[in-house]
């Protein structure tokens, strides 16, 4: 067990904890819930950091990671959705989360013939995902009727277009693969 491996174990922990902030019902509880999504977002990137920096990467941290994020995400998503409960919000999230199961799939699958290089993170993927985080924060900050929130319902629906795009980009590459196999 390395400090990177113990970030991304952190994220995980972090999920239950975020349920709970986000139920609280006290004024700081959204604001709270935002900065441990924060807090869990930096340490995506420092994880990943250090395991490079540090030459510590595992396969534990590579199966782990692309897990946790995925689950912070997931569990932020369908809060929001719950929040919002109107089609506007749970629209591109539900884009973001099926997305995120096809392509975990798609590069599960091209792993298992040896083409996982085909399907790597892409810019569009690094830039949805920055944009995805920021939008997060803002809605988990605010509440609906904030008039930032609109901001950050504006900035998911970027995330969750590049979120198409980029799948589209995946699938095309892993086509010819897909195709033969049909």
């Amino acid at each position: 067990m390395n400090i990177p491996n113990l970030l991304t174990l952190a994220r995980v922990a972090f999920i239950p904890l975020l349920v709970v902030l986000f139920y609280l019902p006290f004024s700081w509880s959204m604001p709270l819930a935002a900065a441990l999504f924060a807090l869990a977002s930096v340490t995506d990137w420092l994880d990943g950091y250090l395991a490079r920096r540090w030459n510590q990467s595992t396969p534990f941290g590579a199966f782990l990671d692309p897990v946790a994020d995925k689950l912070m995400v997931a569990v932020a998503l369908a809060l929001l959705i719950e929040r919002y409960d109107t089609l506007v919000l749970t629209l591109p999230a539900l884009v973001i989360i099926g997305r995120e199961i096809v392509i975990s799939a798609l590069r599960e699958w091209m792993a298992e013939m040896g083409k996982r290089g085909l399907v790597a993170v892409s810019w569009i993927g690094k830039l949805k995902t920055t944009l995805q985080m920021i939008a997060l924060l803002i809605l988990l900050a605010l509440p609906p009727t904030h008039e930032i929130a609109l901001l950050g319902v504006v900035v998911l629906y970027v995330a969750a277009t590049l979120t198409l795009w980029s799948m589209i980009q995946y699938l095309k590459a892993a086509w010819p693969h897909l195709s033969r196999s049909m």
